[in-house]
C-alpha cells in the first residue's frame, strides 16, 4: 500500500514516492515531503532548468546547482528553483 503524505508542491495529502529519488538527507527530505505528482513536476521544471543552462547531470557542479533548485522549488530554500530568467514556453518570444 503507498504511505499518503502532505505534499508541500501540492499543498494537500497525496500518494508518496516508493523511494527516496536523490541521495542523502536532501533525497530523503524529498521522499518524506513530496508527492508521485510533486516529483513529476519537478522532472519537468529540472529538465528546463538543465536545458536553459547547459548543466551536464554527470558534472558534479552541475548537480550542485540542480540540488539549490530542488531546494528552492521543493522547500523555498534559497533563490533558485524557478524558471530561468527570460524563459518563454514553446520557444515564444
Amino acid at each position: 500500500m503507498s504511505k499518503i503524505i502532505h505534499c508541500v508542491i501540492l499543498k494537500r495529502e497525496s500518494e508518496g514516492l516508493d523511494f527516496p529519488p536523490h541521495p542523502g538527507d536532501l533525497g530523503q527530505r524529498i521522499f518524506d515531503n513530496v508527492s508521485k505528482e510533486g516529483w513529476t513536476q519537478w522532472l519537468d521544471r529540472v529538465t528546463t532548468i538543465i536545458n536553459e543552462n547547459g548543466l551536464n547531470t554527470a558534472d558534479p557542479r552541475s548537480i550542485q546547482v540542480i540540488e539549490q533548485h530542488m531546494l528552492g522549488f521543493f522547500f523555498q530554500e534559497g533563490e533558485l528553483g524557478g524558471l530561468p530568467s527570460g524563459f518563454r514556453a514553446g520557444g515564444k518570444k
